[in-house]
């Protein structure tokens, strides 16, 4: 799992000095963005401080020293309550297995009450489906078996799916838009559960089996996910867009239940198809 080492020195890297007026006076820079002693200057703490931080061998980091360098990072709203999430990790036991999640019974009855007109996936803090309705099962994993989803040896993982199953891969017309976001989402889950083994190892499986989940990982960014297009390229009705949302409850908030509108009347007529396909 990323340390607040390694997300400090990724942001830093990212901030050059023309953006935050800082003059170099035309001097060669052996770094991409930020020298430590700027960055540290800036947040209004000591580059021996900073550099032991960043190095991982100071003790912990108080929230006013967070904003701080958030502040001098820019980072935004998701950003910084990442790196704070990092920052709390040293205070945390050691890496544990949760065990499988179960949906929340709110959440399964707001599935229920959306009917099969409109698809719907109930997804855990990991990306597994934890429950879907027939129309977002047809709409997104129709090769895979209905009731998966109850078992949980065989629930379908959203972050497997995308990046390691060729079908599903094949699926999404704007993946190159929709990847990026895959990672950034499940980089600020990393912070919010650092001792899941589960949710470590899935993340490690991905690195190693897939090269371009490595390379958007390498980039540390980190982002929300709860609304957004998917441009489909479904075997069964074509092509089809649909916008997604997520609900979330508070007294759950790992499980979200996303649910697909289509964008136009060709779209619509395809989604008809698929909640009234095969039932």
């Amino acid at each position: 799992m990323e340390s607040l080492g390694v997300y400090l020195k990724s942001r830093r890297d990212r901030v050059t000095p023309a953006e935050i007026g800082l003059r170099t006076y035309g001097t060669s820079r052996r770094v991409p963005g930020l020298r430590r002693e700027e960055l540290a200057q800036l947040a209004g703490v000591s580059a021996g401080y900073y550099t032991r931080l960043e190095q991982g061998l100071a003790e912990t980091a108080s929230q006013q020293v967070l904003d701080a360098l958030a502040r001098a990072l820019r980072l935004d709203d998701v950003e910084t309550a990442h790196l704070h999430n990092l920052a709390r990790r040293s205070s945390l036991p050691k890496m544990s297995d949760p065990g499988p999640e179960e949906p929340h019974p709110r959440v399964l009855a707001l599935l229920e009450n959306l009917g099969e007109t409109v698809p719907a996936l109930v997804f855990g803090r990991r990306g597994d489906v934890l429950a879907w309705n027939h129309g977002g099962h047809s709409l997104m994993a129709e090769h895979l078996d209905f009731d998966a989803p109850g078992d949980p040896e065989r629930r379908p993982s959203l972050p497997r799916m995308f990046f390691l199953d060729p079908l599903t891969r094949e699926l999404h017309r704007n993946r190159a838009e929709l990847a990026p976001i895959h990672v950034a989402y499940l980089r600020l889950t990393a912070g919010r559960y650092p001792t899941d083994a589960r949710l470590a190892a899935l993340i490690g499986e991905l690195t190693m089996r897939s090269d371009e989940f490595a390379t958007l990982w390498a980039t540390g960014d980190v982002a929300d996910c709860t609304v957004g297009a998917m441009r489909l390229r479904h075997p069964t009705v074509g092509a089809v867009s649909v916008d997604y949302q997520v609900w979330l409850q508070p007294d759950s908030p790992d499980h979200r239940l996303e649910i697909y509108t289509p964008k136009d009347p060709g779209s619509a007529d395809a989604v008809k198809i698929l909640t009234g396909f095969d039932r």
